[in-house]
């Protein structure tokens, strides 16, 4: 690949609003920092930096310019990296939103798709789509997507999405190098609504900014960016008249009650089972008939047993018979390979934490949540409970590849400095999910059908991976089916699935399965009727 860093663009009015400004500026979330000396802020009286002149972080957007081949074509594409500053309704700046934003040269914007990618947390950068599915460059692992030892190395991404549509990677506030510039008020942005308000304005920002209202527009977000993208498709309509062309929903969760286990709460149990059957199949822990049966059959098997028969006993609680109890424990422990006594005592309900450091027990090992392939070595007694092992392994072994990766690259590849701390995930707790979802699970479906319904072009794509044990497939599909649209509406609806996790990309053959599934997604909801 031909690649050549340039100088920092010339200062575009957003890149100049900083020289002026003379209010507190940024603060990072840990530790303190010496300004730059190109901040502009005000110096304190005795010469020092200030305080808050100290969290300067330079707006500037920084432009490169490279090339990427795929699919046997050298792509020329221009590279921006930099903030945009959101602003209050009286037009007081709120805080500063970097982004990565990919754009093909020579061609027309006006033709050209353009799709805003996020992950999700909350609390979560944008680096995981960017560097392992969508951007020009993927973190290297090996082919099964199993991390190689440091020091990590980036790749030519052969399987980007460059070259269907133009790319923009949020980081929402809190995240990577995005901050508030009121230290004080970053929870202001901690929540559901005031997610979606903040990550929409961006969006009508960037769009306005770079003239790509008529684009044909996308949204891609990932686990809790799901949740987001959904939430955003309706408020985008309504708050801005912004009509998308489709959403992409990776891993998804639109409906919290799906996945949080509690007392009251039996539904996860039975959505889950799937893919802890799926997850016992992969580490050799069935019994032989089902051992031996390709993934979809065992699925198959497994997804009648749990919508069917284990549902049923799990609903009828103490009536259930005796006799009942034991043949649908046993069943379970033979779809899960967890012991049947242990599910004894669970009163059949077998939990996702408690599946991950029982299952290689034996061998002292834990499972993966995002992706139930990967083992570490298991927690130790006194760390078991409910929220599982000390660590996830999958997270584990990945987390410092992307995180060393993109720090290197935003440095060297874009020619982005920042003495912030670049946070790959953010604590951004408590979460505030507002009134709507007091006293109840938080369900975005709603609002998704509502954009379907005031948007009839607005196309939906779902990916799901058979061994995510943290956004499961068939809570995915319970979820679908429930939206309850019209036959036209449905049909804009489509589903991949693929055999990794919740980061289903990090498999290289998946990786180019997803391309393929997204690339055609693309081209069709963005052509006209």
């Amino acid at each position: 690949m031909l690649e050549t860093i340039v100088s920092p663009s010339s200062r575009h009015p957003l890149r100049t609003f900083f020289g002026a400004l003379s209010l507190a500026l940024l603060i990072p979330l840990q530790g303190m920092a010496e300004a730059p000396p190109e901040s502009g802020g005000e110096s304190s009286p005795d010469g020092e930096a200030s305080s808050a002149e100290a969290q300067f972080d330079p707006p500037e957007i920084v432009e490169t310019h490279h090339s990427i081949e795929i699919d046997g074509t050298l792509l020329a594409y221009t590279a921006r990296a930099g903030k945009l500053i959101l602003k209050d309704e009286t037009g007081e700046p709120t805080a500063g939103v970097f982004f990565v934003a990919y754009t093909m040269d020579e061609s027309s914007p006006d033709e050209r798709p353009l799709t805003f990618s996020f992950n999700g947390g909350p609390g979560s950068s944008s680096v995981w789509m960017h560097m392992g599915l969508l951007g020009p460059k993927r973190v290297l692992l090996d082919e099964d997507g199993f991390a190689l030892p440091p020091p990590h190395q980036l790749v030519d991404n052969a399987w980007s999405l460059l070259d269907e549509t133009d790319l923009v990677f949020i980081d929402p506030v809190s995240t990577g190098f995005s901050r508030p510039l009121d230290p004080e008020k970053e929870k202001e942005f901690h929540g559901l609504d005031q997610d979606v308000e903040a990550v929409g304005e961006f969006i009508r920002r960037y769009v306005s900014e770079y003239t790509r209202w008529a684009s044909p527009k996308f949204l891609i977000g990932e686990s809790y960016g799901t949740t987001r993208a959904a939430a955003l498709s309706l408020h985008l309509q309504k708050r801005h008249g912004m009509y998308l062309n489709g959403i992409m929903l990776v891993s998804s969760v639109l409906d919290f009650a799906t996945l949080r286990y509690s007392e009251d709460n039996d539904l996860p149990y039975v959505l889950f089972l799937p893919s802890l059957a799926a997850s016992a199949q992969y580490h050799q822990r069935l019994p032989h008939s089902l051992q031996e049966l390709p993934l979809k059959e065992l699925l198959k098997q497994a997804e009648a047993f749990a919508t069917g028969p284990y549902r049923e006993a799990l609903f009828a609680g103490d009536s259930l018979p005796d006799e009942t109890f034991k043949e649908v424990a046993q069943k379970l422990a033979d779809f899960t390979g967890i012991p049947r006594e242990e599910i004894e005592n669970r009163r059949l309900r077998l939990d996702a934490f408690t599946f991950f450091p029982t299952l290689l027990e034996e061998q002292n090992r834990t499972v993966g949540r995002f992706d139930s392939r990967y083992t570490g070595i298991a927690p130790l007694p006194w760390e078991r409970g409910r929220t599982g092992s000390a660590y996830d392994p999958s997270y584990a072994q990945i987390y410092g590849a992307y995180s060393s990766a993109f720090n290197d690259y935003v440095r060297r590849g874009l020619g982005y400095e920042s003495e912030l701390p670049y946070e790959v995930i953010a604590s951004v707790r408590p979460w505030d999910y507002g009134k709507e979802f007091d006293a109840r699970y938080v369900n975005v479906s709603r609002r998704l059908r509502e954009a379907m319904v005031m948007n009839r072009f607005l196309k939906v794509h779902v990916c799901s991976g058979y061994y995510d044990l943290a956004t499961p497939y068939l809570a995915t599909e319970y979820t679908l089916d429930r939206l309850f649209i019209e036959p036209e509406l449905r049909s804009n609806i489509s589903t991949s699935y693929y055999r990794a996790g919740h980061m289903m990309y990090t498999v290289e053959k998946e990786l180019a399965r997803q391309k393929e599934a997204l690339a055609r997604f693309l081209r069709e909801a963005s052509r006209q009727p």
